[in-house]
């Protein structure tokens, strides 16, 4: 009985504890006040589209980045067949992922402006 009455207490002193808290947060958030919670205050669509053009932007650096590493590794190559043949599947490789990047840059732009209804491409 003993254990139940110190459990009580103790739950009660940290609902006492916590809910002016709980309150203060509730009263302070107004939805409309854009930014008041600190989280990013657009649509979906924009978040979603802001990622996408990151992440775009990331694989074309490093395809570029990797075609540069690829032509150095072609240009040491010194005659080995071995070291020609992997530089050359690097290029294409790195070559590859830059053509993805420009065609996800050019969808993503198409959807977007289908998903807006803009009349401008």
């Amino acid at each position: 009985m003993k254990n139940k009455i110190k459990g009580l207490v103790y739950g009660a002193s940290v609902a006492a504890l916590t809910l002016p808290a709980v309150v203060g947060a509730y009263g302070s958030f107004d939805p409309t006040a854009g930014g008041s919670t600190g989280l990013a205050g657009g649509s979906l669509m924009d978040i979603i589209t802001n990622i996408m053009k990151w992440l775009l932007t990331a694989v074309g650096i490093a395809g570029v980045i990797g075609f540069a590493i690829s032509g150095i590794l072609y240009l040491t190559a010194a005659g080995d067949e071995t070291r020609i043949k992997s530089a050359k599947s690097a290029m294409v490789a790195s070559i590859t992922g830059v053509i993805v990047a420009i065609v996800g840059v050019v969808a993503l732009t198409a959807a977007n402006t289908m998903l807006k209804g803009t009349g401008s491409f």
